[in-house]
């Protein structure tokens, strides 16, 4: 279970990692072709959510690798789960139903992470 909860744990960093630095490389009119829903938020709220998320993808590896307290592994689980639970409301509010499949696994990869850290597994 311990190699699947670093599995889980990488990918989802990779995943936001990405995800987070293309929100704050690119202008809020660039994300807008291809996120629709960068619409509805200001420039500056765009680059919070970015920023979270790459606070988070680090906060998934780098305490666990560096022993620097590990406890921030599940807490940035947990706050990826809030970040998700928040798109799955946005995309719902702007009919987008085909994101919200993405953002359910998401939810459900990061919560399994939060409750094996929290939980048995944690460091």
């Amino acid at each position: 279970m311990n190699i699947l909860l670093w599995i889980l744990a990488g990918v989802l960093a990779a995943l936001f990692l990405a995800a987070g630095a293309m929100k704050l490389s690119r202008p809020k009119e660039a994300l807008a072709s291809t996120m629709g829903w960068v619409e509805s938020f200001s420039a500056g709220t765009v680059k919070l959510i970015g920023t979270l998320e790459v606070l988070a993808a680090l906060g998934l590896v780098l305490p666990a690798v560096t022993g620097i307290a590990p406890v921030l592994v599940p807490l940035a689980a947990t706050g990826l789960v809030l970040v998700m639970a928040g798109a799955i409301v946005v995309h719902l509010r702007r009919g987008e139903v085909q994101m919200i499949g993405i953002n359910v696994v998401l939810l459900v990869l990061a919560a399994v992470v939060a409750w094996g850290r929290f939980g048995t597994y944690a460091f």
